[in-house]
């Protein structure tokens, strides 16, 4: 996802070259068109740069203007690029949107997940669920990712630390919940920001509204290691429940180039001494 505007421009192999050469051995794929040319590139950079298709991602159905592979209309294709890339691993990277309009649609999309992941079963693939904070949302106080997980045992989880915190849970105790489930861990920070000094003009002018939606986006996305996450716990936990893989991720830069973002969480997680993960 990270890597997008890149894919665009130099392609995926000359990208995960880039990738490669800061140390990183393994990518996700989101957002990425599944183009016979991407996964011949892709193909291409397993076995020229060593690189490791962890996951692929996929929707249950496209949602309308956002056009994408769907296991509700190409599963096959799914299947076969999956095993192309040797990468059996799939994940959902969201909860489709329809289903955030009431308990009982999410009941309905877990359901219906499980169905796939038990037919993704059958080809020696696992289906994987991506957590935001949406899914800390409670009914009748059990929170919607619990809901999720007791309609659809065939499918796993993918723990997102950042979006875990922002949903007012601690990552450590969520990967602990999920212990034996969780196959990928996105690793990205929690920041806490600076109010830009813009914002104090708008107070000066009157725009209380103005300066108070910038007061909110204080909080914000972050390299491993920038923020407030406590990544000396959050890893070895991760390792603890069983994760394949973690994946470095950050859904806004805030001006920074993706190869510095990825530059510094990489020189952080090595400083921690997890040098180990790559």
């Amino acid at each position: 996802m990270m890597l997008k505007g890149s894919f665009s421009e130099l392609g995926a192999f000359e990208t995960l070259r880039k990738v490669s050469a800061i140390g990183y051995n393994a990518v996700e794929i989101s957002q990425i068109p599944m183009t016979p040319e991407n996964v011949a590139e892709l193909d291409r950079s397993r076995s020229e740069l060593g690189m490791d298709i962890a996951a692929l991602s996929v929707a249950m159905e496209t949602p309308k203007g956002m056009p994408a592979d769907s296991l509700k209309d190409d599963f096959d294709k799914i299947v076969d690029d999956a095993k192309r890339l040797d990468s059996r691993l799939l994940r959902i990277g969201m909860l489709p949107f329809p289903a955030m309009k009431s308990i009982h649609a999410v009941v309905d999309f877990a359901k219906q997940a499980n169905e796939y992941a038990e037919r993704l079963q059958e080809q020696g693939i696992g289906l994987y669920y991506h957590n935001h904070h949406i899914e800390f949302a409670k009914f009748d106080g059990k929170y919607m990712l619990d809901v999720i997980a007791e309609n659809s045992p065939a499918m796993g989880m993918e723990i997102d630390v950042h979006w875990v915190q922002r949903g007012g849970l601690d990552p450590v105790r969520t990967l602990e919940k999920y212990a034996g489930r969780t196959a990928m861990v996105h690793l990205k920070d929690y920041r806490i920001g600076q109010m830009p000094e813009a914002s104090f003009g708008m107070l000066e002018s009157g725009d209380f509204a103005g300066f108070m939606a910038e007061f909110r986006n204080v909080v914000q996305f972050a390299e491993v290691g920038e923020g407030n996450l406590d990544f000396a716990s959050i890893i070895p936990a991760a390792e603890a429940a069983g994760a394949q893989y973690m994946l470095v991720e950050q859904d806004e830069l805030y001006g920074r180039t993706v190869w510095d973002a990825l530059q510094t969480s990489y020189d952080n997680l090595t400083a921690m001494g997890h040098s180990n993960l790559f």
